[in-house]
């Protein structure tokens, strides 16, 4: 099933986002550490992009991110023009301290009290951005919540050295092209909880800890993974803890809520789910995707166009 999550007031706060971009310096994204790339919306990047704004990409929660990984993703991104990104947990006392010294160096034409620093925090729900203004702002002014879609307006705020911030909404985008970016968004919480099934979105994640972390699943669970594929892990999970539904059976709902619930707080250590490396190859594999559902289209348009020639072609007269 193919994850979307597009609430209707984001529509409104994308357009007044785009318009406020024209009086910012810098935009602030925060990122998952744990899903760096399918914590990008690419909407943001289009209005910053369309504006000539820098962007300072803050992949928050590397507390529960593998720290390797972490680094790969810190590269991947500075290597990009017009982009700086630095790892922080936010809701670690001084980690927010970082941000706006970085912010400054992408626009220091703007240093002094005439020429005030303006920037905006914007990134998808749930993934810290909140947190981080309360840090920022030295006491606690924005709505912070465990749901997507806590804040619903664009606010300013005058930060203690002069700097504004504009904290905006999070923003989703209308359609996820890759799949396994909802999936992603929705292990970690970064989406609506209507929009997923829990069995789907752990049973993916379930199959990346066996892939990359399986001494994870043998410490919290004690189970051999060897041979094992995602639904085995979640019943696994179901017969470790004795999650049963009526008759005896399984309850696979529960352990799978389980799994989600210690990968998001960091029972299973710390993990990233998503590398550069794979980042690319998921890439690679839809854009062939696309390209063969082009030609696909392209040569069904030319067999009709042909059908059509051929019924309705020039017809030669009989000879007298």
């Amino acid at each position: 099933m193919a994850i979307n999550w597009f609430p209707g007031h984001m529509v409104a706060a994308q357009k007044k986002a785009a318009e406020a971009l024209a009086d910012i310096d810098v935009v602030v994204e925060v990122l998952d550490a744990r899903c760096p790339a399918a914590s990008v919306n690419p909407k943001i990047n289009a209005m910053r992009e369309a504006r000539q704004r820098p962007a300072l990409k803050i992949l928050n929660k590397v507390d529960l991110a593998d720290p390797k990984i972490t680094e790969q993703w810190l590269a991947f991104f500075n290597a990009q023009e017009g982009v700086r990104a630095i790892g922080l947990s936010c809701k670690k006392a001084g980690e927010s301290n970082k941000v706006l010294p970085e912010a400054q160096k992408l626009a220091p034409h703007r240093d002094g009290p005439l020429k005030r620093l303006r920037v905006m925090m914007m990134g998808v729900p749930n993934v810290g951005k909140s947190t981080l203004v309360n840090a920022l702002l030295q006491r606690r002014i924005a709505n912070v919540g465990d749901e997507p879609a806590i804040t619903k307006l664009i606010k300013r705020y005058d930060l203690p050295d002069g700097t504004w911030l504009f904290d905006t909404p999070g923003l989703m985008w209308p359609k996820i092209a890759l799949a396994t970016d909802g999936l992603l968004l929705a292990a970690n919480h970064l989406v609506g909880v209507k929009s997923y099934i829990d069995e789907e979105v752990a049973t993916y994640l379930a199959e990346i800890l066996l892939a990359r972390y399986p001494e994870s699943l043998t410490a919290r669970y004690g189970v051999d993974p060897t041979d094992m594929d995602g639904p085995d892990v979640i019943e696994a999970i179901a017969k470790r803890r004795g999650f049963r539904i009526k008759g005896g059976s399984a309850d696979f709902e529960k352990a799978a809520v389980t799994l989600l619930l210690d990968y998001r707080n960091g029972a299973l250590g710390k993990i990233t789910v998503e590398t550069p490396e794979s980042r690319g190859v998921q890439l690679a594999t839809l854009a062939a995707e696309i390209a063969a559902a082009e030609a696909l289209a392209a040569a069904k348009a030319e067999a009709l166009c042909t059908a059509e020639l051929d019924r309705n072609g020039p017809k030669l007269s009989s000879p007298q």
